[in-house]
């Protein structure tokens, strides 16, 4: 488009299109468009990480109360302070602090919208020039994007399957040099639904000490745990390597970002405070029973194979054996054609980092989980070579 005999000066951040490219949501999009508009049956969705949908994974009537009592208090409805209001900052600190040797304090807790506002906080003060970060493969594709936005190089370790998806740790040691800021760590795990030991947690604080770079411990499932290890926070070994100590620097980017909704920052305390345990219990031993359902039904479908039980989160990683298909290429073909016959969702490999693998979520009602597994092996041996 011109402006006369000259060129109008402002056009698109082609940034922001590389970076959107590789996320979960985008892929998942795609595969929603290539459903088949005239199969009258349910759709299934067992790659997206939103149970809420579900009725068995409805979040507490507790939670609904405190958010009503804080927007009828009438105290939340100005601006927050940056970091976030005093009692909900404090009533994190306490929360927070039952599972460490230390007592965090109010002013360690930094309020964001989410976890992919966090990411985005962390990863754009990292990123001074010529900076790299250690992410993990597979993983969660926003900071692959988030990375890319705010010119920081990405140096993938690999998580081992063959041991429980634990990080490969001389890889590590390999791959960073003086300008490596940080290594991401997830735990529990998305993509794979492992969870580290404490033995193998204390051995990757030893290597980002030696390494002298920063630990930045994705924990968002972390009581979604329900196999054999227990989850171990990453502040358990905060003498051995930092967390954050960037303080001024998150400071000064929440001073020009957007705040989490002030009257849910209100609701934090009561919420925190007043659900019982018998809440949370309920809930794992749901998605202990839902993990049991994938992992046997998975076994039973020729073409796929589950490397280990999921123990936590909410996702299992699966691999697909390609060669026993007929006119299937690789991951993305299978979970389009997938979506076209069966009306099943399930994310691609390649999404977070693994071509010919398939992230399976078992965060759904067990009936639907069930019927969703069912078409897949229907699928599976529709598309099987012939002997």
């Amino acid at each position: 488009m011109e402006n006369g005999s000259k060129k109008w000066g402002f056009r698109g951040n082609q940034n922001l299109g590389t970076a959107s490219a590789i996320t979960i949501r985008g892929v998942l999009n795609m595969l929603m468009e290539n459903l088949n508009k005239d199969d009258p049956r349910p759709t299934i969705p067992l790659g997206h990480g939103d149970p809420s949908a579900f009725p068995c994974f409805r979040t507490t009537h507790l939670a609904e109360d405190a958010i009503s009592d804080s927007v009828r208090s009438a105290k939340f409805n100005g601006y927050a302070p940056t970091v976030g209001v005093l009692p909900a900052r404090r009533a994190i600190a306490e929360y927070l602090s039952t599972d460490l040797p230390q007592k965090l304090s109010p002013d360690d807790i930094y309020l964001t919208i989410g976890c992919t506002q966090a990411i985005e906080v962390i990863l754009t003060v990292l990123a001074r020039p010529n900076a790299n970060i250690l992410l993990p493969r597979p993983g969660f594709p926003f900071y692959e994007a988030r990375a890319a936005y705010s010119h920081l190089e990405v140096r993938h370790f690999e998580l081992l399957p063959e041991k429980g998806w634990e990080v490969d740790l001389e890889a590590v040691e390999a791959l960073a040099d003086e300008n490596t800021v940080a290594i991401v760590v997830i735990n529990p795990g998305n993509p794979c639904g492992n969870v580290f030991t404490y033995e193998h947690l204390k051995k990757i604080a030893e290597t980002a000490r030696k390494l002298g770079i920063l630990v930045i411990a994705d924990e968002v499932y972390d009581h979604l745990v329900f196999g054999n290890n227990p989850f171990v926070p990453m502040g358990v070994f905060g003498s051995i390597a930092p967390v954050i100590t960037i303080v001024d620097c998150i400071k000064g980017f929440l001073n020009i970002s957007s705040d989490p909704a002030t009257f849910i920052q209100g609701a934090i305390p009561q919420i925190l405070g007043k659900t019982k345990e018998d809440f949370f219990s309920k809930i794992v031993n749901i998605l202990k029973e839902a993990a049991e359902i994938c992992y046997d039904g998975i076994n039973d479908i020729p073409c796929i194979t589950c490397p280990s039980k999921p123990e936590g989160s909410m996702f299992v990683m699966v691999k697909l054996n390609v060669s026993l298909l007929e006119d299937i290429t690789d991951d993305v073909d299978f979970c389009v054609k997938l979506a076209k016959e069966e009306s099943v969702i399930v994310l691609p490999g390649v999404a977070v980092g693994l071509k010919n693998w398939l992230r399976v979520t078992f965060a759904i009602e067990p009936s639907s989980l069930a019927d969703g597994l069912g078409r897949i092996k229907a699928f599976s041996e529709r598309h099987g070579k012939k002997r």
